[in-house]
This record gives C-alpha cells, sequence and structure tokens, in this order.
C-alpha cells in the first residue's frame, strides 16, 4: 500500500506525543527520495449518506440524493477526461453504508485522494459551501457542522466498539480522532483550497471558507481527504441550485478542476 505504512505510522506518533512530521510527510515517498515520479492513480468518491440515513432535507430535495448525483456527475468528468486516473465510488445507488466502511474502501484501494460530497442544514438564510479537512475545531460551529455528519454511527450496529468508543456529542472524542490525519493535513488543505477557490470563481457561488473539524469518514482514511458541504438544503435558493441537473453539473465542473489543477501541480512538484 503505497505510502500508507510510514504515513500511518507518522499519524500515531502525533497520538503518542512523539514528535510531529517534518513537511515532506505531506508528500509520497518517491517524492523525498526522487527516485521516481510521483503519479495520481486512484481517487476515491463518497456521496455522503443513502439508504436508511436520508441526511439534511430542503423542501423537496434530501441529502443522499443530491450527494449521490453530485457525486455520479464528478466522476463522469473524471473518468471521461482522464482516463489514467481510477475512480472508485463508496457508492452509485441509494445504500446506506458505513462511515469505517467508506475509509476502508479508500484505503482497500491505495487511493491518493478521498472526496466525500455532502449537503448542509442550518437556519433558511444560512447559505454557501464549506469545505472541510480534518483537524481541530476552532470554534463551536465548526464543532456542531462534524457533530452532525459523524451522528450517522449512532445507526450502526457495535458502533462504540467500531470506533473504539468514540462519542459523537462529545467534544474530546472529536479533537482526539482529529489528530490522527495530521500526516497528511497539508495536502488535504491544499485541495481543499483549490476547490473553494473555483466554487468562489468559476462556479461563483458563495463560499464559508476551508475549515477544520473531526469528521470520521475522513479519519481513518490514510491519505489526503476533504468533505465538501456543496449548499444549504435549508435555503430555498441553494436548494434549487443544488437539485437542478445544470446545477449539479456546475458544482461538480468545480471540483473537478480543482482535482486537475491539484493532480498537475502535485506530479509536477514531485518530478525529478
Amino acid at each position: 500500500m503505497r505510502n500508507i505504512v510510514a504515513l500511518g505510522t507518522v499519524g500515531l506518533m502525533l497520538l503518542t506525543g512523539s514528535p510531529a512530521p517534518s513537511a515532506s510527510s505531506s508528500f509520497p515517498a518517491s517524492a523525498s527520495r526522487h527516485t521516481q515520479r510521483y503519479k495520481l492513480r486512484t481517487v476515491v468518491l463518497d456521496a455522503g449518506h443513502g439508504g436508511k440515513d436520508r441526511g439534511c432535507a430542503g423542501v423537496k430535495a434530501r441529502e443522499a440524493d443530491v450527494s449521490l448525483k453530485l457525486i455520479l456527475e464528478l466522476g463522469r468528468q473524471i473518468e471521461e477526461n482522464m482516463p489514467d486516473v481510477k475512480v472508485v465510488y463508496t457508492r452509485k445507488t441509494d445504500v446506506f453504508v458505513e462511515l469505517a466502511d467508506r475509509a476502508g474502501i479508500a484505503n482497500k484501494h491505495n487511493a491518493d485522494l478521498f472526496i466525500s460530497i455532502h449537503c448542509n442544514a442550518g437556519p433558511s438564510v444560512a447559505h454557501g459551501t464549506e469545505v472541510w479537512t480534518m483537524g481541530p475545531h476552532k470554534t463551536d460551529a465548526n464543532l456542531g457542522v462534524a457533530k452532525r455528519e459523524n451522528a450517522v454511527i449512532l445507526q450502526e450496529d457495535n458502533y462504540q466498539e467500531r470506533y473504539n468508543g468514540f462519542d459523537p456529542h462529545s467534544p474530546q472524542s472529536h479533537i482526539l480522532f482529529s489528530l490522527f490525519q495530521s500526516a497528511y493535513m497539508v495536502n488535504s488543505i491544499r485541495f481543499a483550497q483549490k476547490v473553494d477557490q473555483q466554487f468562489r470563481t468559476a462556479v461563483r457561488r458563495p463560499s464559508r471558507g476551508v475549515k477544520q473539524a473531526g469528521f470520521l469518514v475522513l479519519w481513518k482514511t490514510a491519505m489526503p481527504s476533504v468533505l465538501i458541504e456543496a449548499g444549504f438544503l435549508t435555503n430555498p435558493g441553494e436548494e434549487r441550485y443544488l437539485n437542478d441537473k445544470s446545477g449539479q453539473s456546475y458544482m461538480a465542473s468545480g471540483v473537478y478542476r480543482a482535482f486537475k489543477e491539484y493532480k498537475q501541480e502535485l506530479e509536477a512538484t514531485t518530478a525529478d
């Protein structure tokens, strides 16, 4: 499994109080040795919620349905324009997939990047995209988003044993688990910033920025990973946009362009 053992060890060192990883740990091992050129070969696309877990809702749209449509459109664009990249989906239909299994799919396929798409909920006036990476939450609002997305584990069997006693309502649990992904934080933020820039400029959507919090779906992924909140289904205007096929195509194209730029930049940086 490319680079996962080394970087996973660094993550565990952080949890045990050992020295933090150097900046070079955010790149593939091949980049630091310059023995071969790194290629981004596999991306895992994750549509949030599904099946018995419908997620948040607007008047007509449900998060599980909208996130799936966005992911399928993103995958189509990558597959059509980048035949050298393998696209793996955590789900392609309306089924329930446990959070640990989503990360497990990414790890099993030695993924180079994990992209999870969701929709947000809040007051009817709340609006804008958010791009999240794993990290310590800095505000109560950030923690609230993570708690809402992580609460899905309550629908899973034996979740306390499977997630090492994780309590989705506990701030301490979110802080602890956010440390595990530190080895991949640099490239996670790099990609997240590119997605946010595309949303702001090319897609012209209101943005709430790049943020960090302890998302379980990102915690166990042994690669750079982001969670995208595409907009608020509880906002009538954003619900209409996200539930429309053309709006979904525009949103997916923004993520695709960010992915293309990230891939080109990373491969150029690690070239001999």
